[in-house]
Parts: C-alpha cells; sequence; structure tokens
C-alpha cells in the first residue's frame, strides 16, 4: 500500500469512528437492583472502604489497571510541536496498544500548557486516577526535567517512552544485530546521531547495559565536555561518553565505527558515511518518516544490518515492543518506578524472542504486532520487581 493511499485511509477510519476509542462498561445495569449496586445506594460502601485505607482503590476501582498517556503536542512522531488537540489521534492509538497488547486500560490527555511547572502540578493532581504515567511527544529537553520531578515526587511509574521505549528497543535490536555480525559488545564504536531525548536516552542505556564506546553527535557537532553550546542533559552525557575526545561533525566520527543510531532527520547519513566504517556495519537509522539513509542505499554501501523506524522494511524498531509489556509488568508487581535493571531486563526479553538459530541479518528485532512479546516482556519486568537480581546481557 503506498504511503498516500494509507494516509486517506487513516483519515477515513478516523472519521468514519470519530477517533479510535470509547468508554464502555464492565458491567451492566439493567435492573434497579443492578443500579443500587453500581451507584446509589450501594456505591457509598466503596467509598467508605477506600477512605479506610486508600489502597483498596487499585482493587475496588479501574485505577489498578489505567495508566495516562499525556502530551503537551510539542514533539509528536516527526511533525514537532504541532499542539495538544492535534496529538490526541496519537494518544489514542497508543492507548488501543496498551489494551490490545497487554490489557493495560490507558487514558489519553492532551495538556494545553507549556509551562513545566503546570505539566508537573497537573499530572500530580491527575494521580488519584491513575497506577501509572505514560509522558509521550514531549520536546527536549523539558521532558528530562517533567520526567525526572514526576518520577521524585508521584509514588506510581512514571516512563517517557519517546525516551526509553526507544532506547529499550534499540538495546534489544543491537543485542541481536552484534550476535549477527559476531562482534563484541566491549569493542563495538557505537556513534549516535541526535542528542535530544531519544540519542541521550539511549546512550544511557547502553552505558548501564556496559557498551563502553559511545559517542553522541548533534547538530550543533559532537558532544564533547568542552563544548560550551550544550544544554545540562547533554552536558551530563558528555562527562561519560566520547573516550577519544573527538570534536567536529559526524564526518569526522563515523570512520572506523561498528554501528551507527541515527535518531535525528532525514538523509543525514551518507553512503560515503557507511563505506567508512568498520567492515559489516549496523545502521539504526530511525528518522521517520524518511531515514537517515534508507537500507537499500545502505546495503548497496556495505551496511550488514540495517533497521529503521518504518513497517515496510525488515528490521522494524518500533516502541512498541516495549512499552505494553513494560507498564503490564509493573502493575502486575505493584511496582511504583521502573528501574534501569527493568528497561534492561524489558530489552533482553525483547531480543531473546528470536531463538538464536533464527537471526538473520533482515530479523534481529521481533516484529512489532507480535503477540508473545508484551508477555515475555511483562514477565521479565514483574520478575525483576520482585526479586531484583542484576541483568546480564
Amino acid at each position: 500500500m503506498s504511503e498516500r493511499n494509507e494516509n486517506i485511509d487513516s483519515i477515513t477510519l478516523h472519521h468514519e469512528h470519530s477517533g479510535k476509542i470509547e468508554i464502555t462498561s464492565s458491567v451492566e445495569v439493567n435492573t434497579e437492583q443492578d443500579l443500587s449496586v453500581v451507584y446509589t445506594p450501594g456505591v457509598s460502601e466503596v467509598c467508605k472502604a477506600i477512605t479506610k485505607d486508600e489502597t483498596k482503590a487499585n482493587t475496588l476501582t479501574a485505577r489498578g489497571n489505567m495508566i495516562a498517556v499525556i502530551t503537551d503536542g510539542t514533539a509528536v512522531l516527526g511533525l514537532g510541536d504541532i499542539g495538544p488537540k492535534a496529538a490526541i489521534p496519537v494518544m489514542e492509538g497508543k492507548s488501543i496498544l496498551f489494551k490490545q497488547l497487554a490489557n493495560v486500560d490507558a487514558f489519553p490527555i492532551s495538556l494545553d500548557t507549556k509551562d513545566t511547572e503546570a505539566i508537573i502540578s497537573i499530572i500530580k493532581a491527575l494521580q488519584p486516577n491513575f497506577a501509572g504515567i505514560n509522558l509521550e511527544d514531549i520536546a527536549a529537553p523539558r521532558c528530562f526535567e517533567i520526567e525526572k520531578r514526576l518520577i521524585d515526587e508521584l509514588d506510581i511509574p512514571v516512563f517517557h517512552d519517546d525516551q526509553h521505549g526507544t532506547a529499550i528497543v534499540v538495546l534489544a535490536a543491537l543485542i541481536n544485530a552484534l550476535k549477527v555480525v559476531q562482534k563484541e559488545s566491549d569493542y563495538a564504536k557505537i556513534i549516535i546521531n541526535g542528542a535530544g531525548s531519544a540519542g541521550i536516552a539511549i546512550a544511557k542505556l547502553l552505558l548501564e547495559a556496559g557498551y563502553k564506546d559511545i559517542t553522541l553527535v548533534s547538530l550543533e557537532g559532537v558532544l564533547n565536555k568542552a563544548e560550551t553550546w550544550m544544554n545540562k542533559a547533554q552536558q551530563n552525557i558528555a562527562s561519560c561518553t566520547n573516550p577519544d575526545d573527538q570534536k567536529g561533525t559526524l564526518d569526522d566520527v563515523i570512520q572506523n565505527a561498528d554501528v551507527f543510531i541515527g535518531v535525528s532527520g532525514p538523509k543525514a547519513l551518507t553512503e560515503a558515511h557507511v563505506r567508512s566504517m568498520n567492515d559489516d556495519p549496523i545502521i539504526f537509522a530511525l528518522a521517520n518518516p524518511t531515514p537517515e539513509i534508507y537500507p537499500e542505499e545502505a546495503v548497496g554501501a556495505g551496511a550488514a544490518i540495517v533497521g529503521t523506524g518504518r513497517s515496510d522494511y525488515p528490521n522494524q524498531i518500533n516502541n512498541l515492543l516495549a512499552f505494553p509489556g513494560i507498564f503490564r509488568g509493573v502493575l502486575d508487581a505493584h511496582a511504583n518506578e521502573i528501574t534501569t535493571d527493568m528497561k534492561i531486563a524489558a530489552a533482553k526479553a525483547i531480543a531473546d524472542t528470536i531463538e538464536e538459530e533464527q537471526l538473520t541479518p533482515d530479523f534481529v528485532i521481533p516484529h512489532a504486532l507480535n503477540p508473545h512479546v508484551a508477555h515475555e516482556v511483562a514477565g521479565a519486568v514483574k520478575h525483576h520487581a520482585k526479586n531484583g537480581e542484576k541483568v546480564l546481557i
């Protein structure tokens, strides 16, 4: 199906159904007795039970299986700052996928403010309704402060999917890709092009997972601790990356690299860049809809493995592989946070859904709608939340 037809079909579907979600009841109300149980007078006893023990809200209401999918509309897909109303279709779609893949009830919320303190205050005020918060499509660097504050100030899991969902699935794909090309993670030279929320989160998770040689590049240049143009988040990650203390641009650091991870923009990587890398390079070109380099161009220049964010090419690196199972796992475990080790456990679970003998250059990551992935991720996250042992890659 062409991109043009997909666009027309999407508009038609949204128009016919007035969006993609609706509120339905899990019980029937057909008689006066039914009404007295679900509403007044019977519901007052439920209210009083929660007054005595607020934790009962998780078992006597929908709260225990309900998360909020929250955006301010400032970094939506590849469209940028399109506003909170235009972001609603994405939040609705995410809510559907939570339910379909992991039976997590999710409610889309678009906030009409870009003020960091206001966003934090609103989400804190919404906490009684939800057992978890999925932040979505909030621009950097504000997203870092918002997530950090909410993690510190709420007692429910908070997860910014653009950061951590992307990082988890990239790590999963990289685990398997390195197996295919028979390279060791300890020695792989990794270049991350894009130093916003996703790029920084990927670098942090790879470092935590044991990867050592990581260098980030932004539009302004290579992240180096001596540079003065970096924001606070970039300064922090620059202090523990770029081991060769390089400066310049992508041209200067891509040579002899083993892995390119693009979370930047269209056509940022050239065939000449790929040819300058080490033998059998791994290319994850994740800009959407136009990747940093198209797979056929990368393979023609010598790439051994290519992944994109698109569904019409092999190795789609899609956050959908991570977020439903992660929230299912933390809700089942009654965990109040999503730790780094849980993220690594999730990545390993995603990677392990493909048996080693099944791995090929065109199959290093499971398909986005694989129904088993969310179950495996949820199990790994729940197990780690309960037991807390270190995850080994």
